[in-house]
């Protein structure tokens, strides 16, 4: 597992078993994460989105405590991952950082709770499974729009991106902040050791 530029931010680079057959890999290792977080990812609920080209999905973050981790792969096509630091106080406050996520490097992709989450399908479809920390549980789930310039995702749309109503309809960043919605980072920082 390797750190990315925010902390709470982790890419797992399998290795990959080929042959005549196919292939075979480990597209997650509890021990891995463990030993790069510092903690466990109880595994509460899998996730599966299929996306056409285009879909841009996100950004979400849910309150924490609990937040919800997750730890996304694309197990079929290929995805812009992005996570952005939405935890105010944080040293990488809306830094966001994209990662490609198919199903030739199967790499996955750990974000800590606090952290927002977004995707572009880059294929014709693209089949994305996330694990996640804690049950979707609407009345903590937040959203930020994925096009809000204050954050400034770089998404490499040739066309419109196709929104859900409710990601069209999020608030601008701002928006959440001054309503207070978004995730504290000492407060994090004190959940993750709650976590060790």
């Amino acid at each position: 597992m390797d750190p990315l530029s925010i902390d709470g931010l982790w890419t797992y680079t399998p290795r990959i078993h080929g042959d005549t057959r196919g292939a075979f890999l480990e597209s997650f290792r509890a021990a891995d994460l463990h030993e790069a977080v510092g903690h466990r990812l109880d595994l509460a609920q899998v996730n599966c989105s299929v996306s056409k080209r285009g879909v841009l999905r996100g950004i979400h973050f849910a309150d924490v405590p609990p937040g919800q981790a997750k730890y996304v792969t694309c197990v079929s096509g290929a995805i812009l991952d992005v996570a952005v630091d939405l935890r105010v106080g944080s040293p990488t406050f809306l830094r966001w950082e994209a990662v490609r996520l198919d199903d030739e490097s199967r790499r996955g992709l750990y974000l800590a709770e606090g952290l927002g989450h977004a995707f572009l399908a880059l294929s014709e479809e693209a089949t994305v499974v996330y694990l996640c920390s804690t049950p979707y549980a609407p009345g903590r789930e937040h959203g930020v729009h994925p096009l809000d310039p204050t954050i400034g995702v770089e998404w490499p749309l040739d066309t419109e991106p196709l929104l859900s109503d409710k990601d069209a309809a999020a608030p601008s960043v701002k928006e959440v902040q001054d309503a207070g919605l978004l995730p504290d980072y000492a407060a994090c920082q004190a959940y993750y050791e709650s976590l060790r």
